[in-house]
């Protein structure tokens, strides 16, 4: 399972600790040491870097927002594509609202410091299906826990 702009590796390190093969990547070098503190593996890499496994993960998670990474939902799924195999899937967070937007954004460190603007995309599920059918991708099913909505999607 390969975890994109996974964050503090929560869920990497709990695959982990299952067993599973689990890789996170995030651009935040901060974020990839929590993750191997937590007993994940992770790289400082963007999903579009060349990443180890390319074309074979079975599995990819765009969760907590990630569907915003790069402000194109469409390039990110057509890079996911590239990165799992033929018959790879995607779980993705969907936002809660019936919404389809980029932006840019900056990072708020909390003290008042603001980083550089990059592009930031949300897509609820309308959105997500529309682009999913568009780059290869079956929606294989929808779901909600605690408020939050996920779709599965296969590729075709």
């Amino acid at each position: 399972m390969l975890d994109v702009g996974c964050g503090p590796g929560r869920l990497v390190a709990a695959l982990a600790a299952l067993g599973s093969t689990a890789l996170g990547i995030d651009v935040s070098q901060e974020a990839v040491d929590r993750t191997v503190r937590g007993g994940g593996a992770a790289l400082c890499r963007s999903v579009f870097d060349p990443l180890p496994g390319e074309g074979r993960w079975g599995t990819a998670l765009l969760m907590d927002g990630n569907i915003g990474i790069g402000g194109d939902p469409v390039a990110l799924f057509i890079r996911v594509s590239e990165l799992t195999g033929p018959n790879g899937t995607l779980i993705v967070e969907a936002a809660t609202q019936d919404i389809d937007e980029r932006v840019e954004v900056r990072v708020d460190d909390g003290r008042g410091a603001r980083g550089t603007a990059f592009p930031w995309a949300r897509a609820g599920t309308r959105a997500l299906s529309s682009y999913a059918e568009a780059t290869g991708w079956a929606v294989e099913d929808r779901w909600r826990v605690a408020g939050r909505r996920f779709l599965q999607l296969r590729r075709r």
